[in-house]
């Protein structure tokens, strides 16, 4: 090379080495898999079904919540209860709602983690209850 010679025809006329090449690659591939991961949203498939797994236990919670709420306003003495689970005290309210049965759902065996809550916090929440009508009873 000489003096002479302009950058862009250095540049041209370079030949990397099969090593530098090698670690190029080895070091374009992690730095790929590192912003990826950290940055790019990317996840392993273990953590994919921890993901799944609770997006499904928190999509039935609020199934059987909503159902809970229904079955609680259509109830008898709705406006009473709703009144007795406002008094309660909020650590109580799920056990308040489990005892008077709003909990029973057609088909379900065993009690879903967190729809209790769901439900008090739901009923809680209302100023008033909504109007009956002739479609949800």
């Amino acid at each position: 090379m000489s003096d002479t010679e302009t950058f862009t025809i250095r540049w041209r006329n370079y030949k990397p080495t099969k090593t530098l090449w090698v670690w190029s690659m080895i070091g374009v591939s992690v730095l790929t898999m590192v912003l990826g991961f950290t940055m790019g949203g990317w996840t392993t498939g273990g953590r994919a079904s921890v993901m799944a797994s609770n997006a499904a236990k928190q999509a039935t919670s609020e199934l059987v919540a909503s159902m809970c709420v229904q079955n609680f306003v259509t109830g008898t003495d709705a406006a009473k209860n709703l009144a007795a689970l406002k008094e309660t005290s909020s650590w109580q309210r799920n056990d308040f709602i489990e005892k008077g049965g709003w909990m029973t759902i057609a088909g379900l065996d065993e009690k879903v983690d967190g729809a209790a809550d769901l439900c008090a916090e739901t009923l809680a929440d209302m100023k008033e209850l909504p109007a009956a009508t002739a479609e949800a009873l």
